[in-house]
């Protein structure tokens, strides 16, 4: 069986993931067969990009997304135009309107999420008065 799932990029503490299709039993990490897409939950806000055409022609040929590759698929209306693909809309107006969608969406900022604050730093002149008494 053929899934649509997430595999883990990046560095330590600092995911990223790319959605590929690859086989049921491979590992998390391993081999994939084709990569249609990316995740990346750090930026504001959190980018997804997926190639619609792609995406819809392996759920078309039976291969199934994972849970948290559906989540990301309503979130980008993919799922919604996989329906109507199925009840027989045309492809060509569902690649337009995910075109669309795309061209439509706000500017991510370059700038990643840190995932805590640091603690506000004492300042010096309030650190020296309390020596100098």
């Amino acid at each position: 069986m053929v899934r649509i799932r997430l595999r883990r990029m990046g560095l330590k503490k600092q995911p990223s993931y790319r959605i590929v299709v690859c086989d049921k039993e491979s590992p998390r990490d391993g081999a994939f067969i084709e990569i249609i897409g990316a995740y990346n939950p750090r930026t504001q806000p959190e980018s997804v990009t997926v190639q619609e055409d792609r995406a819809l022609y392996w759920m078309k040929v039976g291969a199934q997304p994972s849970d948290a590759v559906q989540q990301l698929f309503r979130k980008t209306g993919t799922t919604a135009r996989y329906e109507r693909l199925m009840k027989g809309e045309a492809p060509d107006t569902l690649l337009a309107e995910a075109a669309a969608q795309v061209a439509a969406a706000p500017a991510i900022s370059p700038k990643t999420r840190i995932g805590r604050k640091a603690a506000p730093k004492a300042k010096k002149a309030e650190a020296t008065a309390p020596a100098a008494e």
